[in-house]
């Protein structure tokens, strides 16, 4: 009880900003693998690191030497299995508003792109779903299609949803500026409030919506509407300007998305 106390009276200022930093580090590190197979990594990490411990504890010295060379090149191990992760979260520190506009720029051309290709698919009522990966990880969904890894393009977004196309039912995932994958299968939502005239497609979006932070743009085969999907949340939109807007206003500021979400709430 002496020793916690004493360690309370040591507490400073600098004690508080150092754990604090360090608490944001792990919670960017662990959004960012959520949802992708960097946890089957992690957590094998962690059980060889149980298993160092066992060695040391019950004087395993075969097992030690094994393990101790291994830990020596732990950094750089973890650097190589975790460098897309990596990226992103520097890719996430580049995002501020002394980058506002580089922000911008970057998402402009693909929002030009998804635009016209949805335009198109619209006119024509060819059913589409197009995601915008952003923070969280969503390689466990891009597994599940094929991978094109491909420069974003209203052509080949129009393409992969054409109904003689064998990608044309699932969806596409674009992350990084590319078409990181097509055919993909993603959950569906389980809300029994949903309306009846939503079918997979929609339910689908509400999905990956709900389990991540992803932004989702539906063109229904039906209808021939484009609306978007965003925090569990439809919202139709009637032209391709308005469907433009809807995009940069949800992919340009996290600000404004959490202002929209409390418009809703509140509602």
């Amino acid at each position: 009880m002496l020793n916690l106390i004493g360690l309370f009276e040591n507490f400073n200022l600098s004690d508080s900003v150092d754990i604090i930093i360090v608490s944001a580090i792990l919670y960017r590190f662990f959004s960012i693998i959520q949802g992708t197979r960097a946890v089957q990594v992690l957590l094998g990490t962690g059980t060889i690191a149980t298993m160092y411990w066992l060695s040391l504890s019950f004087e395993l010295y075969s097992v030690n030497w094994v393990l101790k060379n291994f830990i020596e090149y732990f950094f750089i191990i973890i650097i190589i299995l975790f460098q897309e992760q990596v990226r992103s979260a520097l890719a996430e520190i580049g995002h501020t508003k002394t980058l506002g506009r580089k922000k911008r720029d970057y998402y402009d051309s693909q929002i030009e792109e998804v635009v016209t290709a949805c335009s198109a698919l619209s006119r024509e009522r060819t059913g589409a779903l197009i995601i915008f990966e952003r923070y969280h990880g969503l390689l466990n969904y891009a597994s599940t299609g094929t991978r094109l890894d491909s420069k974003i393009h209203s052509d080949i977004l129009y393409t992969i949803f054409q109904s003689s196309s064998p990608l044309h039912d699932g969806a596409v995932i674009l992350f990084e500026n590319r078409v990181q994958a097509a055919g993909c299968f993603l959950p569906l939502s389980k809300n029994i409030e949903l309306d009846r005239h939503y079918g997979t497609r929609h339910r689908a979006a509400l999905g990956i919506s709900e389990v991540s932070d992803a932004l989702v743009v539906i063109v229904s085969e039906e209808r021939g509407k484009m609306s978007i999907c965003y925090n569990g949340r439809f919202k139709e939109c009637d032209d391709e300007k308005e469907l433009r807007k809807q995009l940069r206003v949800h992919l340009y500021s996290a600000k404004e998305d959490i202002v929209l979400k409390r418009r809703a709430t509140d509602r």
